[in-house]
């Protein structure tokens, strides 16, 4: 191993106030379910295949690391909560290579002082799901938290009912959230509220050093306003966006009961316990607006409020700007206008009215962008698609970039396969019965969502009658 790839537990040192030292609880007769060998291999980490199920099991420490549990505050449902904190996961440690510096996080690893009466544990369910959403999201180009791997032992959790206990290891560049700068704004906490901004710049974007106070506001809005662009152009709902679930540096957080959507609908709530549909898909934009005046707040005493104000009326313009990007890359257009963005519009709105798949529905003009979409118009009865097709066809071939290029960017922008709801629901059944080859089968189409993946093609299909009646809640 290089001699520069080691761990540099900075935020042990620096923000004693804002953590509590502890060993993981270990799981019992500790399991490898899956692993990300493409990241491992990448990071370097000081553990062997044979050790992978000990030491993200909770039964080994990798050398230099030094567990913690994070103290923080956020808005849960827009309600501000001051008892938060890692309440059942741990940072290991910062692990720095030669390439990047990223946090290694152990989710399940055991009760916290910040677990509120909870267990500290999670269940393979809830595992398998982050796992595999934050992977997917990865191979959309979507900014998101990784996962290395998932164990699971003969550790009983009880939920609903009693489930097989795992852990998740996980890696970000950077757990600081929201509501880390909340608790310290709330709790008057000036010294450790300054030096977590100086962490998240020299550790994350060092090129802001010279104008710290102007430029960090800015660059998480423009950080935000790109993650949510690719949620909304991807129909990815997050499902609970407090503030203690937002990155500081815009990567899609803490997988909760996510879903991608099958069927097109702005209005998709996936949570089922979002009664009042805060977090519903087509929120997602303002839910992010307001959890940054969150954070405005808390920052407040260190960034003039004019520069605040100024940062947040700038978000509406990043995200447009990122979404338009790449809907217009999924359209195949370039030099994207008002007219075409009301004529993409009007091909969601079709598909919303009509109830079609989304991510078929786009992949279809894709495949066949000169031939039209035939099988939606022959299904359609009213005409639209057909009149919608004339004038989206006529555009699309006055384009600058010649056929051929234009397809090829609609396939590498409009994915084939996409991690719904009910394939992840069977391979966490495979699972739990012993059988992971449903789940690893799965794991290798979403490396690949752009790809026609002839021997695994049954990933793309349409879900079927029962999938609609999966209800997703936050308990995991």
């Amino acid at each position: 191993m290089p001699n520069q790839f080691r761990f540099d537990n900075r935020f042990l040192r620096e923000f004693p106030a804002l953590l509590h030292e502890q060993q993981q609880a270990p799981l019992e007769q500790p399991q490898l379910v899956i692993a990300n060998q493409a990241l491992l291999h990448e990071l370097q980490l000081p553990v062997t295949a044979e050790q992978l199920p000990s030491t993200f099991g909770g039964n080994r420490q990798m050398p230099g690391s030094q567990p913690l549990a994070q103290k923080y505050a956020g808005h849960q449902f827009g309600h501000y909560n001051p008892y938060l904190g890692d309440g059942r996961g741990l940072l290991l440690g910062e692990w720095v290579t030669d390439q990047q510096r990223v946090d290694i996080h152990l989710k399940g690893a055991g009760p916290t002082p910040y677990s509120r009466g909870a267990d500290g544990r999670a269940v393979l369910r809830s595992c398998i799901r982050e796992f595999l959403g934050s992977e997917a999201l990865y191979h959309l180009g979507i900014p998101t938290t990784r996962a290395l791997s998932v164990v699971a032992g003969a550790t009983v959790v009880q939920r609903e009912q009693p489930e097989p206990g795992a852990m998740l290891a996980r890696v970000a560049r950077t757990h600081i959230r929201f509501g880390h700068f909340e608790h310290c704004y709330h709790r008057g906490l000036s010294n450790e509220l300054t030096g977590l901004m100086n962490y998240v710049i020299e550790t994350q974007w060092p090129d802001l050093a010279e104008q710290p106070e102007t430029e960090f506001f800015e660059r998480v809005v423009q950080s935000t306003a790109a993650m949510v662009a690719g949620w909304q152009a991807y129909g990815f709902n997050h499902g609970v966006m407090n503030t203690d679930n937002m990155s500081i540096v815009g990567e899609t957080f803490d997988f909760g009961p996510f879903q991608f959507m099958d069927t097109y609908n702005p209005k998709l709530i996936c949570n089922h316990s979002d009664h009042t549909g805060r977090y519903a898909f087509d929120q997602q934009p303002s839910i992010a607006l307001w959890n940054l005046n969150c954070l405005a707040l808390a920052l407040s005493p260190l960034i003039e409020s004019d520069a605040l104000v100024a940062a947040l009326k700038r978000f509406e313009g990043y995200l447009h700007r990122d979404y338009w990007a790449l809907m217009a890359k999924r359209f195949g257009l370039t030099e994207v206008g008002t007219e075409d963005r009301q004529l993409m519009s009007e091909y969601l709105d079709i598909l919303a009215r009509q109830q079609r798949d989304f991510t078929l529905s786009m992949r279809a003009l894709a495949e066949a962008p000169e031939q039209g979409v035939a099988e939606l118009i022959d299904s359609d009865n009213s005409g639209e698609l057909a009149n919608w097709w004339q004038r989206y066809h006529s555009r699309w071939q006055a384009d600058v970039l010649s056929a051929k290029q234009k397809q090829t960017q609609m396939l590498a922008a409009n994915p084939r396969y996409i991690l719904r709801n009910y394939l992840a629901q069977e391979a966490i059944v495979a699972a739990e019965q012993g059988d992971l080859s449903v789940l690893e089968d799965l794991y290798k189409t979403l490396q690949q969502p752009f790809t026609y993946q002839a021997e695994r093609d049954r990933f793309a299909k349409v879900p079927p009658a029962w999938a609609s009646e999966l209800e997703i809640s936050c308990s995991s």
